[in-house]
């Protein structure tokens, strides 16, 4: 494993890093958080761990990159003075919540505890100001200096929880029943801070995973979640596409009612007829200026026809089919399908697939063969042709295609694992070549 580095100074006793929403998840029922511009952080399944550590070479650029902070720890002495410095690695924090100043719930993230106890971390990156919709406040945070104890702030704050809990259950109702949301999107200001107030799914995420924390305060304050890539961090108005891959979803170790949910959910949708479906998308349409969401709810009451047609809806910004992206998605598909047919024992049960690109067109700019820095271009963002490159910024054009969510895989690399399987994934090369089949049929319908 080469993981991502990045490095944060560390000081004892001062707060640690406050973690945002991450406006940008369109699927899923795990909360994801924003750890700092250029890495998530979500809760740590252990056996999505495990994949991440034994993660095979060649399909290290079809997943998220599991990323190490480099973190370098300042222990004071007795009288407060810097003593020495060490050097800690980590690829997983802890996540607890705590109480600001106006008794808003925040999720903070520190270092997991060593051999000189807890330590916190201090935030470098550029934190804008925190939405109230999304319980943050626009305030300076700090840490109570005496902490309650998790059975007081319960036994406190019992009745408003629950009154809370009650209103949580009425707001998120409506997501089941507005499946397909518009949401203009203004001019002035980056997509991902107006997003910090809308993004439906999103915010259902994020409050539920603040609520099952409240929920177990009385047993415990304290989890480990795992850092991963922001793939979108490189676009200025990503569009996301979550499809919910293989013909099926349950794992080995699901329950009888689990698995008969999960197969129930698959022969109700195209998952049982191409092995594939839509788990969520986010979409720019510039026409209108106005980002679409689609959740889960409405993919899974598609036809093949409407999967073909949210896809088309997907690579459409309004005007136009940018048909541009077509080629780059078919290329990256047929890659990842070759890898994933020479993977022996590997079941991606329950796994998603996500297409990105960036909303926003950019102005292609040719270079010179000569110019410097050509090494630093992506392999999306030049095309070698006749000495020259036709360079793009990094979002501008490409399409990026990852694999994630692997808290059910399975493959005989884990020894615990009950049940080992032979040969290769054949419901998500199924799903796979079913994708690829439908965007070859939109691109050549368009004249591709």
């Amino acid at each position: 494993m080469s993981p991502a580095f990045r490095t944060m100074d560390v000081e004892p006793r001062t707060k640690g890093i406050l973690l945002e929403p991450f406006v940008h998840q369109v699927g899923g029922h795990s909360c994801v958080l924003r750890f700092n511009e250029t890495t998530l952080c979500k809760p740590l399944v252990p056996r999505e761990h495990q994949f991440y550590e034994t993660l095979p070479a060649e399909m290290r650029r079809f997943t998220p990159q599991y990323k190490a902070v480099l973190i370098f720890v300042r222990f004071a002495d007795e009288f407060g003075a810097s003593g020495n410095i060490e050097t800690k690695e980590q690829g997983v924090v802890s996540v607890r919540f705590e109480e600001d100043e106006d008794r808003n719930l925040c999720l903070i993230a520190y270092p997991l505890k060593g051999d000189h106890g807890p330590v916190d971390i201090v935030d470098n990156s550029d934190c804008e100001p925190k939405s109230k919709l999304l319980r943050w406040t626009n305030k300076k945070h700090h840490v109570l200096e005496t902490e309650k104890s998790p059975k007081d702030w319960v036994r406190q704050h019992r009745k408003e929880e629950k009154m809370k809990s009650h209103k949580l259950e009425e707001e998120f109702e409506w997501l089941k029943k507005s499946e397909v949301l518009y949401y203009s999107v203004e001019k002035k200001g980056t997509v991902s801070s107006q997003l910090k107030h809308y993004n439906p799914w999103s915010m259902k995420c994020h409050q539920q995973q603040l609520q099952r924390m409240k929920e177990n305060a009385k047993h415990r304050n304290q989890y480990k979640f795992i850092l991963l890539e922001n793939l979108t961090c490189r676009y200025e108005v990503p569009c996301v596409l979550d499809l919910k891959m293989g013909t099926r979803q349950h794992g080995d170790d699901a329950s009888e009612e689990k698995a008969a949910n999960q197969i129930r959910k698959c022969q109700q949708s195209t998952s049982a007829v191409i092995g594939v479906r839509v788990c969520g998308m986010q979409v720019y349409q510039a026409g209108t200026g106005q980002l679409m969401f689609m959740n889960k709810y409405h993919g899974r009451k598609l036809s093949v026809q409407g999967f073909k047609e949210a896809l088309f809806q997907f690579f459409h910004n309004g005007r136009y089919l940018r048909r541009e992206l077509l080629g780059p998605v078919l290329k990256k598909l047929t890659e990842l399908k070759a890898v994933l047919e020479r993977q022996e024992s590997y079941r991606f049960y329950s796994s998603s697939l996500l297409v990105i690109y960036d909303g926003k067109e950019w102005p292609e700019v040719t270079l010179d063969s000569d110019a410097e820095d050509l090494e630093d271009l992506s392999e999306e963002s030049a095309d070698e042709s006749a000495g020259a490159y036709a360079y793009k910024p990094l979002g501008a054009s490409s399409v990026d295609v990852r694999m994630i969510d692997f808290a059910h895989t399975t493959c005989r690399l884990y020894g615990e694992d009950s049940v080992v399987h032979e040969g290769q994934d054949a419901g998500y090369i199924f799903g796979l070549q079913s994708l690829i089949d439908i965007v070859t049929e939109i691109s050549e319908e368009s004249g591709e």
